[in-house]
């Protein structure tokens, strides 16, 4: 599990950053302010949620696999495909109703972290 997601999660950071060159350098004098903000906050999220992924990587080398960090790791990845993906096409395309598909995303954000603090709360004290 853990060389999995910190792979994903390496994978996904390095899309990122190409991802937000490419609405720098080519995207931005074609469509707009208002659309590069939008752009440019999925790109953030994007890669906050990837850094996430690395982070749940590593925890499960720590903790051991779990169900918990399993899931943790699931809807952060679900999140970046639905809040970024649907604020790039959004951005790019114009297609207003794109916006309805990102809340889903910010929810699976949302769920993910949840399910880390309750891996992390489900750690037996040492003694």
């Amino acid at each position: 599990m853990q060389r999995r997601w910190v792979m994903l999660g390496a994978f996904m950071m390095m899309l990122s950053v190409a991802i937000g060159a490419f609405g720098a350098h080519a995207l931005g004098p074609r469509i707009g302010e208002h659309n590069l903000t939008i752009y440019e906050t999925g790109v953030k999220y994007h890669m906050i949620h990837a850094a996430g992924l690395l982070i749940i990587g590593l925890a499960a080398g720590q903790w051991g696999a779990s169900s918990k960090l399993k899931w943790a790791a699931r809807l952060l990845f679900a999140g970046i495909i639905l809040f970024s993906g649907s604020l790039y096409l959004l951005s790019i395309t114009n297609i207003r109703i794109l916006g309805a598909i990102t809340p889903l995303g910010g929810v699976c954000f949302m769920g993910g972290w949840l399910m880390l603090m309750l891996a992390a709360v489900g750690l037996k004290k040492d003694s």
